[in-house]
C-alpha cells in the first residue's frame, strides 16, 4: 500500500518543509499538494533538514477531487464530527482501518486542510471518513506540521513496499472499485430517496477489511446477475 499526506493549499511554506522532514523521519515518502507551488520555495528547503528529495518529488494537483480520483481510500482531517457523520476516528483507530485493508487498497491518502480554515465541507464530502485528534483543551487546531508529525508517527510501518499481493490483477478486488459499482448498483436497488441508505453504506464502507471486501464484490455481482436476469425476463415476456 502507498499512503500519501495530502496538503491542501498550504499557506506558510515553511510547514511545507517541516512536514516533509516528518514524513522523512517517520518512513514515508509522498507529499501531495493541492493547488500549491510553496515545495519550491527557499522557505521549505529550509526547514527540510534532509528531506529535500521528499520536496522535489511532490506530486501536484489542481484540486481535491483530482486526488479522489487517484486513490482508493481519502481519509480527511478534521477538529470534530461534521454534518452528523459516524466516520470519524482517532488516529489509533485509523491505523487499525488502514492495516486492515491489505490487498483492497493500493493506494490511500491522509489530507490535511489549510492553516486557516481547514478542508471546505465539500472537500470533506469527497473523503471516505474523517479523523481528527481529541484535544485536551478547546484550542481549535494543531499547526499544520504538527498534525503531520504526530499521524505520520501514528501511522509509522504502514508505507509499505508493493508485495505480490497489491499487483494489478487484483484491481477488480479493491475499494475504490467496490465504491464505484455501489454508486451504480444502489440506485437500481430503489434505494429510498432522502438518501439515507447510501449515506449508511458509504460512510460503513472505509471500515471494510480486505476480506469483507472481497464478500462485498460477491454480493454486488450476485445482484447484478439477478437484476440483469429480471431485466432480461421482463423483455422476453409475451404479452398477455
Amino acid at each position: 500500500m502507498q499512503l500519501a499526506f495530502v496538503l491542501v493549499e498550504p499557506k506558510v511554506p515553511e510547514n511545507v518543509g517541516a512536514a516533509a522532514r516528518a514524513l522523512c523521519t517517520m518512513g514515508f515518502g509522498e507529499l501531495w499538494l493541492v493547488n500549491s507551488d510553496l515545495h519550491t520555495r527557499p522557505e521549505a528547503h529550509w526547514l527540510a533538514h534532509g528531506s529535500d528529495h521528499i520536496l522535489g518529488n511532490a506530486r501536484i494537483f489542481p484540486d481535491l477531487t483530482a486526488v479522489r480520483n487517484s486513490v482508493d481510500l481519502l481519509m480527511g482531517t478534521s477538529a470534530k464530527p461534521r454534518h452528523h457523520r459516524q466516520d470519524w476516528h482517532q488516529p489509533a483507530q485509523l491505523r487499525e482501518i488502514i492495516a486492515g485493508k491489505g490487498a483492497s487498497v493500493a493506494t490511500a491518502a491522509l489530507v490535511f486542510g489549510r492553516e486557516d480554515r481547514g478542508l471546505s465541507n465539500d472537500e470533506l464530502a469527497l473523503c471516505d471518513l474523517l479523523t481528527g485528534f481529541p484535544m485536551a483543551v478547546s484550542y481549535p487546531s494543531l499547526n499544520l506540521s504538527q498534525a503531520v508529525m504526530l499521524y505520520a508517527w501514528e501511522l509509522s510501518g504502514l508505507a509499505l513496499a508493493p508485495t505480490e499481493q497489491s499487483r494489478p490483477e487484483a484491481t477488480d478486488a479493491r475499494l475504490g472499485a467496490l465504491r464505484q459499482r455501489l454508486e451504480t448498483l444502489l440506485p437500481e436497488l430503489d434505494a429510498p430517496s432522502d438518501g439515507k441508505l447510501s449515506q449508511w453504506v458509504f460512510e460503513r464502507l472505509p471500515l471494510l477489511t480486505e476480506r469483507d471486501i472481497g464478500f462485498a464484490h460477491t454480493l454486488c455481482g450476485n445482484i447484478e446477475r439477478k437484476l440483469r436476469e429480471s431485466s432480461s425476463s421482463d423483455q422476453q415476456a409475451p404479452f398477455r
